[in-house]
């Protein structure tokens, strides 16, 4: 065989593991029963469960806000973010959390709220909150 047709074959080879890895590694949206089972952070989608307590407490800690959640699968889990608790979470119609099971508790990196939009009432305002913090100093 000629040197360029190996060349080629190797490119084609390359291109193929890439798009299955890109593939497989997808995220898709989970349930707090796989997350549990897969113990890697994936997204959960779910809703507020409005009778339990939201419990944030900026004086005692400022980056601790934790709260009840059902899933897709009506499975409820507590969820705790390291941050601070989101503007109007109790408004939200929807929640897509990032993050991983650590036993029966759910640690959010990232929120998603899908709050209705106070201006429009068929559409839908979208907020999201991140634990990463501005390391940056205010003069």
């Amino acid at each position: 065989m000629k040197k360029s047709s190996i060349l080629l074959m190797v490119i084609i080879a390359v291109a193929i593991a890439m798009i299955l890895v890109i593939y497989t590694d997808s995220s898709t949206y989970s349930t707090f029963t796989e997350a549990k089972e897969k113990q890697t952070e994936l997204y959960v989608v779910g809703v507020l469960n409005k009778e339990k307590s939201l419990d944030y407490d900026p004086v005692k800690d400022p980056n601790h806000f934790s709260f009840h959640m059902f899933d897709n699968d009506s499975t409820e889990c507590m969820v705790v973010f390291n941050g601070a608790k989101p503007q109007d979470i109790e408004r939200s119609e929807q929640i897509v959390l990032t993050g991983k099971m650590d036993g029966n508790v759910f640690h959010a990196s990232k929120i998603l709220m899908k709050c209705p939009s106070k201006y429009n009432q068929d559409q839908m305002e979208v907020i999201e909150t991140s634990s990463a913090f501005n390391t940056s100093t205010v003069k």
